[in-house]
């Protein structure tokens, strides 16, 4: 059994600021960035006042997604609802390009989840300082004492790497351990039907591969995509959140 596990090929390098690499994951971006604006066109371009099927069924999911801002965030930040909306339908569509065997997960590529994880921290500072001030922002690290300083900078920092790594940990191990139960199904496919001549084993298929990882892929692909979607989006929620508390009047 030979099995490699490498990271995104390289198919070009663009030769400016020491050479851009244009991967896998960069081909996998772009098929889904423009996936994802094709299917809003779409499903968008002809609404009316008395919908058909798809419209009432995009109407339902996107007032689940605003439902589901205001209960975690509030009514006052259902601005950032179209943010999440295109977080959670980047990590799901990105997650499933894998399946085609073709193009190579995006949410597999630790610098995809941790610009993600980057931008919602971004949003977590502007905000903390637009709503509190830069002061009061400086001043949060040093609570509730001044010793937990360097902690709270520390907690401040590992925010975003552990959002990243727990995304793509979870889609880059379930791609790895898939191929690693692939290439191990197809040797005991040989070591079980070696005794077959070899005219009847070249055309043999490795019987063992039909089925079970289209079950593995149904989990990892799937399953466990949808689950990390969600659950990076609901973080990026809750923090984006406790930087905008409702105004006072709303209080």
């Amino acid at each position: 059994m030979d099995i490699s596990v490498t990271g995104p090929k390289i198919y070009y390098t663009i030769p400016i600021f020491g050479g851009i690499n244009i991967t896998q994951t960069t081909v996998s971006l772009l098929v889904v960035t423009v996936l994802l604006i094709v299917l809003s066109y779409f499903l968008t371009r002809n609404l009316t006042k008395r919908p058909g099927r798809m419209q009432v069924v995009v109407e339902k999911l996107v007032s689940m997604l605003y439902g589901l801002v205001e209960d975690t965030m509030g009514k006052h930040n259902l601005k950032f609802a179209p943010y999440i909306g295109t977080l959670f339908l980047s990590s799901i569509f990105g997650t499933l390009v894998g399946m085609t065997q073709i193009l190579r997960s995006t949410t597999a590529d630790l610098s995809v989840t941790l610009a993600w994880a980057l931008v919602t921290t971004a949003l977590v500072w502007y905000n903390n300082i637009k709503n509190f001030g830069f002061l009061a922002w400086l001043k949060g690290f040093t609570e509730p004492i001044v010793v937990m300083t360097p902690m709270n900078i520390v907690s401040e920092i590992a925010q975003p790497v552990s959002m990243a790594f727990r995304h793509f940990g979870n889609v880059a191990g379930g791609s790895v351990l898939t191929a690693l139960i692939y290439g191990a199904l197809a040797a005991l496919s040989s070591a079980l039907f070696s005794w077959l001549p070899d005219v009847i084993g070249s055309v043999l298929p490795p019987v063992f591969q039909v089925g079970i990882p289209a079950f593995l892929s149904i989990y990892f692909d799937l399953f466990s995509g949808f689950v990390q979607a969600l659950v990076f989006s609901l973080l990026t929620m809750v923090y984006v959140g406790g930087a905008c508390p409702p105004p006072a009047e709303e209080k």
